[in-house]
C-alpha cells in the first residue's frame, strides 16, 4: 500500500509532458537556438547569406516583419533536381511576444500535402508539426556547430553586390 502512494506521489511531483506541450516546448527552443545564432530583433526584409569556412552557405530570407512576428526561410543553396524547390528548407515564424519560433512548412524533397493528404487528422498533423520543429532544433544546432551567427550573417546585397528578390 505505501508503494501505491509513493507512486501517486512521484507522478504529481513530475507530471506528464503531453504532445502538444513538448511541441511547445520545442517551439521556445526553437526560438532560444535562432536568436542566439541570428539576434532575430535586428533583422529586417531582405535576404542575407551566411558563409563559413567549408560549410555549405546558409541563405535567410527575412519575408514578413510585423510588431509581434517575424517570418522567414532558412535554405541552403541547394535546388531539389525535380522540382527546383530549395531543398532542405524551413519557413519559421518567430513570436517574440511568447518567445517561440514554429516551423510552419519544411521542404526535404517532398511538400506537406504529399506527406500528409489534404485533411489530415489532428493527431497525425500534431505528429507531423513535431517531426518539423524536431528537425528545425536539430539544423538549427548543426548551423551554431558549423560556425553560422550574427557575426557570418551580411545582407545578400552587400555580399554579391546586387540585391535578390525574394519568391
Amino acid at each position: 500500500m505505501s508503494t501505491l502512494a509513493t507512486r501517486t506521489r512521484v507522478r504529481t511531483r513530475f507530471p506528464k509532458l503531453g504532445r502538444l506541450g513538448y511541441l511547445m516546448a520545442l517551439y521556445g527552443e526553437n526560438f532560444l537556438r535562432l536568436q542566439r545564432m541570428f539576434e532575430l530583433s535586428k533583422l529586417e526584409p531582405g535576404r542575407y547569406r551566411s558563409a563559413v569556412g567549408d560549410a555549405l552557405d546558409l541563405q535567410v530570407d527575412v519575408i514578413e516583419r510585423h510588431r509581434y512576428t517575424l517570418d522567414l526561410r532558412l535554405t541552403y543553396e541547394l535546388r531539389d533536381p525535380e522540382t527546383g524547390e530549395p531543398d532542405p528548407s524551413a519557413y519559421v515564424r518567430v513570436y517574440f511576444d511568447s518567445r517561440q519560433a514554429e516551423a510552419s512548412h519544411c521542404y526535404l524533397g517532398r511538400r506537406w500535402q504529399d506527406v500528409l493528404g489534404l485533411r489530415p487528422a489532428l493527431p497525425r498533423l500534431i505528429g507531423h508539426r513535431m517531426r518539423m520543429n524536431s528537425f528545425l532544433s536539430k539544423w538549427l544546432e548543426y548551423l551554431a556547430e558549423q560556425g553560422h551567427s550574427r557575426f557570418t550573417l551580411l545582407p545578400a546585397e552587400r555580399e554579391t553586390g546586387t540585391a535578390d528578390t525574394l519568391r
